[in-house]
């Protein structure tokens, strides 16, 4: 018999260097915030009958946002740490004692669960004070040292290496989001890998749904609406590889690999810059450069209304990253019956099925990702097939089964070990 969180239990959810109530696409402000707002409402929503609370812990990072407030039944508080603004995420391990001294002042919580190791550098000495576990998920873990840094990667803070293995030796589990991510947190962590629990994000399958028949939106094969729409949504930094998909396409304007009489297909980025305004005007340069400035448009940051409705109108959705922990934007996409052209790596394995949702690339050649978009918009039915099997895959993961899952996870830590 499953273990259950006992009436009262007070659960803590810490996210130093990013508020999950931000909205999505721009900063720091991506797949993490997205994980953990979900999961905490769908966690709520099963708590509230048992007396169980969701708690999330954060910076404030914006003067005009309420220093505590309840949101989908979560209680989330904003300590005033560090100037109230968003600031570069390497520098947040500055303010990490003195946001434990104030995340102290809020406890004991029953249990602790850092994400991203600032909070976690903050908030396990805070649950060892309090003789409570915690549990760490770290979305992301960096490069061991010496290897360079990837396409503009922006460099890690000091302390990053050794507070990751330290947090994950230390913590009493930890929880991927991935199995991508509970290989790199047992080999490059050495973490116990009894101790790692995966948990894959879910997806709202209501937002993110398929197009109705009446709904405007892209038209692909001709004499339409709209031009096929290309999207990908993500910060634009150079780790999400956009410069990858605008060579791509103008590659596929040279190879003119879609439909007979069809149009031009147009590509569209959703998505704010993380720090480097300089990064997209480079990104407007080489669309200038290779002829394709008319076929790109920059749409900024969206809401997830908003994401979810280009998602529906989207012909295909890139996700042409050098890497992610699992993809999220794969999933929302599949659950939208929209098929996608993924990088061939980490987590991105597990949140498109190649040859099933989606395609796989594991070359970064732009004429590769040229023909392999061609030949997608040139066969509706393989499209159509894909679509309808990726709406089946979303689904099967929901935010109330990962909601379920760490609940499971919370209860097991804070029962007594048998004698």
């Amino acid at each position: 018999m499953a273990v259950q969180l006992a009436p009262g239990t007070r659960i803590g959810l810490v996210c130093l260097h990013t508020d999950p109530y931000a909205a999505p696409g721009s900063g720091d402000v991506g797949g993490m915030n997205v994980v953990v707002r979900q999961t905490a409402a769908a966690m709520a929503r099963l708590g509230a009958e048992l007396d169980v609370g969701v708690e999330v812990v954060t910076r404030l990072a914006d003067a005009a946002a309420p220093r505590r407030e309840v949101i989908d039944g979560v209680t989330v508080h904003r300590l005033a740490v560090g100037p109230a603004r968003a600031v570069p995420k390497g520098e947040h391990e500055a303010f990490v004692a003195e946001f434990g001294e104030r995340l102290a002042e809020l406890g004991p919580f029953d249990v602790v669960h850092s994400q991203h190791w600032f909070s976690g550098a903050a908030a396990l000495p805070v649950a060892r004070d309090w003789g409570v576990p915690h549990l760490q998920s770290f979305h992301s873990i960096a490069a061991p040292v010496g290897e360079s840094l990837a396409h503009g990667e922006r460099p890690e803070s000091p302390g990053r290496l050794a507070g990751e293995a330290m947090l994950a030796r230390g913590s009493d589990g930890i929880i991927a989001v991935s199995h991508a991510e509970q290989a790199t947190a047992v080999a490059r962590l050495g973490a116990d890998p009894s101790r790692v629990l995966v948990v894959h994000p879910g997806v709202d399958a209501e937002l993110f749904r398929p197009r109705h028949a009446d709904e405007c939106g892209a038209v692909d094969e001709g004499g339409g609406r709209d031009r096929p729409r290309l999207l990908i949504a993500a910060r634009l930094e150079p780790l999400k590889g956009v410069d990858l998909a605008i060579e791509a396409l103008a590659e596929l304007r040279e190879l003119a690999a879609w439909p007979a009489g069809g149009r031009r297909p147009v590509l569209r980025v959703a998505g704010g810059a993380t720090a480097d305004e300089a990064f997209v005007d480079s990104l407007v340069e080489l669309a200038r450069r290779l002829g394709v400035a008319d076929d790109v448009e920059l749409l900024g940051p969206r809401n997830r209304v908003e994401l979810a409705e280009e998602m529906r109108a989207a012909t295909l959705v890139l996700v042409p990253s050098h890497f992610e922990t699992y993809g999220l934007v794969a999933l929302e996409a599949s659950a939208s019956g929209v098929p996608v052209l993924a990088s061939d790596a980490g987590g991105l394995r597990e949140s498109v099925i190649d040859g099933e949702t989606g395609v796989l690339l594991a070359t970064r050649s732009p004429r590769a990702w040229a023909e392999a978009v061609g030949g997608l918009l040139a066969d509706r039915e393989l499209r159509e097939q894909l679509g309808a099997a990726g709406r089946r895959l979303a689904l099967g993961r929901s935010w109330t089964g990962a909601a379920r899952l760490t609940l499971a996870a919370y209860a097991e830590a804070i029962a007594p070990a048998p004698r």
